[in-house]
Protein backbone atom coordinates (compact mmCIF):
# COMPACT_ATOMS: atom_id res chain seq x y z
CA UNK A 1 0.00 0.00 0.00
CA UNK A 2 2.73 2.27 0.50
CA UNK A 3 4.51 1.42 -2.46
CA UNK A 4 1.08 2.54 -4.49
CA UNK A 5 1.02 5.84 -2.72
CA UNK A 6 4.48 6.76 -3.50
CA UNK A 7 4.03 6.15 -7.05
CA UNK A 8 1.68 8.52 -6.95
CA UNK A 9 3.57 10.96 -5.49
CA UNK A 10 5.93 12.11 -8.56
CA UNK A 11 2.52 12.48 -10.87
CA UNK A 12 0.37 14.30 -7.76
CA UNK A 13 3.49 16.90 -7.86
CA UNK A 14 3.78 17.06 -11.06
CA UNK A 15 0.08 18.23 -11.74
CA UNK A 16 0.14 20.34 -8.47
CA UNK A 17 2.73 22.56 -9.63
CA UNK A 18 1.72 22.64 -13.26
CA UNK A 19 0.09 25.86 -13.82
CA UNK A 20 -1.40 28.40 -16.53
CA UNK A 21 0.49 27.71 -19.76
CA UNK A 22 3.16 30.72 -20.59
CA UNK A 23 1.46 33.39 -22.47
CA UNK A 24 2.36 36.67 -23.42
CA UNK A 25 0.68 40.29 -24.44
CA UNK A 26 0.82 42.02 -27.61
CA UNK A 27 0.35 45.81 -27.52
CA UNK A 28 -0.52 47.26 -30.78
CA UNK A 29 0.31 50.98 -31.43
CA UNK A 30 -1.66 52.58 -34.34
CA UNK A 31 -1.17 55.86 -35.92
CA UNK A 32 -1.92 57.61 -38.90
CA UNK A 33 -5.46 57.03 -38.95
CA UNK A 34 -7.52 59.82 -41.26
CA UNK A 35 -10.60 59.92 -39.37
CA UNK A 36 -12.34 58.92 -35.98
CA UNK A 37 -15.78 57.74 -38.27
CA UNK A 38 -15.55 54.34 -38.21
CA UNK A 39 -13.84 51.13 -36.41
CA UNK A 40 -10.23 49.39 -36.42
CA UNK A 41 -10.54 45.94 -37.26
CA UNK A 42 -7.69 43.99 -36.37
CA UNK A 43 -6.66 40.08 -36.28
CA UNK A 44 -3.65 38.37 -35.18
CA UNK A 45 -2.87 35.15 -36.30
CA UNK A 46 -0.01 32.21 -36.38
CA UNK A 47 -1.24 30.76 -39.58
CA UNK A 48 0.51 31.80 -43.14
CA UNK A 49 -2.41 30.63 -45.03
CA UNK A 50 -4.75 32.70 -43.13
CA UNK A 51 -2.83 35.56 -43.74
CA UNK A 52 -3.97 38.73 -44.25
CA UNK A 53 -7.88 37.34 -44.01
CA UNK A 54 -7.97 35.80 -40.86
CA UNK A 55 -11.42 34.35 -41.20
CA UNK A 56 -10.05 30.82 -42.32
CA UNK A 57 -8.20 30.74 -38.59
CA UNK A 58 -10.17 29.86 -36.17
CA UNK A 59 -7.46 30.06 -33.43
CA UNK A 60 -7.45 33.73 -34.95
CA UNK A 61 -7.37 36.85 -32.54
CA UNK A 62 -9.87 39.45 -33.42
CA UNK A 63 -10.22 42.84 -31.90
CA UNK A 64 -12.27 45.61 -33.06
CA UNK A 65 -12.00 49.20 -31.62
CA UNK A 66 -13.25 52.94 -32.45
CA UNK A 67 -10.81 55.10 -35.30
CA UNK A 68 -9.49 57.66 -33.42
CA UNK A 69 -6.19 59.80 -34.39
CA UNK A 70 -4.25 56.69 -32.87
CA UNK A 71 -5.57 53.75 -31.41
CA UNK A 72 -3.83 50.79 -28.20
CA UNK A 73 -4.76 47.56 -29.07
CA UNK A 74 -3.86 44.07 -26.51
CA UNK A 75 -3.85 41.11 -27.30
CA UNK A 76 -3.80 39.28 -24.01
CA UNK A 77 -2.92 35.43 -22.86
CA UNK A 78 -1.18 34.77 -26.33
CA UNK A 79 0.87 31.36 -26.57
CA UNK A 80 4.26 31.50 -27.58
CA UNK A 81 4.98 31.42 -31.04
CA UNK A 82 5.24 33.50 -34.34
CA UNK A 83 2.62 35.43 -35.52
CA UNK A 84 1.36 38.44 -37.74
CA UNK A 85 -1.24 41.46 -37.36
CA UNK A 86 -3.29 43.20 -40.21
CA UNK A 87 -5.31 45.85 -39.83
CA UNK A 88 -8.74 47.39 -41.63
CA UNK A 89 -10.07 51.01 -41.10
CA UNK A 90 -13.40 49.77 -41.50
CA UNK A 91 -14.81 53.58 -42.10
CA UNK A 92 -18.55 52.51 -42.49
CA UNK A 93 -18.54 50.17 -40.35
CA UNK A 94 -19.58 47.16 -42.38
CA UNK A 95 -16.88 44.43 -41.51
CA UNK A 96 -15.14 44.16 -44.51
CA UNK A 97 -12.57 45.74 -46.85
CA UNK A 98 -14.20 47.83 -49.69
CA UNK A 99 -12.51 47.90 -52.95
CA UNK A 100 -12.67 50.79 -56.06
CA UNK A 101 -11.46 49.17 -59.37
CA UNK A 102 -8.79 46.91 -57.45
CA UNK A 103 -7.49 49.61 -54.59
CA UNK A 104 -8.94 49.41 -51.20
CA UNK A 105 -11.11 52.09 -50.00
CA UNK A 106 -10.42 52.29 -46.61
CA UNK A 107 -7.03 52.31 -44.77
CA UNK A 108 -4.99 49.06 -43.91
CA UNK A 109 -1.94 48.27 -41.75
CA UNK A 110 0.72 45.52 -41.02
CA UNK A 111 2.79 44.38 -38.62
CA UNK A 112 6.26 45.42 -38.96
CA UNK A 113 4.87 48.24 -41.55
CA UNK A 114 5.55 45.14 -43.85
CA UNK A 115 5.08 46.64 -47.42
CA UNK A 116 2.44 46.23 -50.01
CA UNK A 117 3.07 45.64 -53.47
CA UNK A 118 0.61 44.36 -55.93
CA UNK A 119 -1.13 43.14 -52.87
CA UNK A 120 -0.76 42.33 -49.59
CA UNK A 121 2.53 41.38 -47.96
CA UNK A 122 2.96 37.66 -47.26
CA UNK A 123 3.19 36.17 -43.89
CA UNK A 124 6.82 36.23 -43.41
CA UNK A 125 7.46 40.10 -44.13
CA UNK A 126 4.60 40.84 -41.27
CA UNK A 127 5.96 38.22 -38.80
CA UNK A 128 6.84 38.64 -35.42
CA UNK A 129 7.89 36.67 -32.45
CA UNK A 130 5.87 36.58 -28.98
CA UNK A 131 7.32 35.13 -25.86
CA UNK A 132 6.25 35.16 -22.54
CA UNK A 133 6.49 38.92 -21.71
CA UNK A 134 5.59 42.27 -23.90
CA UNK A 135 6.29 42.66 -27.50
CA UNK A 136 4.75 46.09 -28.52
CA UNK A 137 4.26 46.41 -32.21
CA UNK A 138 3.58 49.95 -34.14
CA UNK A 139 1.69 50.01 -36.78
CA UNK A 140 1.17 52.78 -38.93
CA UNK A 141 -2.17 53.04 -41.18
CA UNK A 142 -1.95 53.59 -44.84
CA UNK A 143 -4.60 54.64 -47.79
CA UNK A 144 -4.18 54.64 -51.13
CA UNK A 145 -7.50 56.64 -51.92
Amino acid sequence: MNGMRLLGLPLFAALAGAGPAPSGTVVVEISGLRSSDGQVLACLTASAKSFPDCARDPAARKLAVPSRDSATLRFTGVPPGRYAIALLDDANRNGKADMALFLPREGFGFSRNAAVRFGPPKFAAAAFDVGTGEVSIPIRMRYML
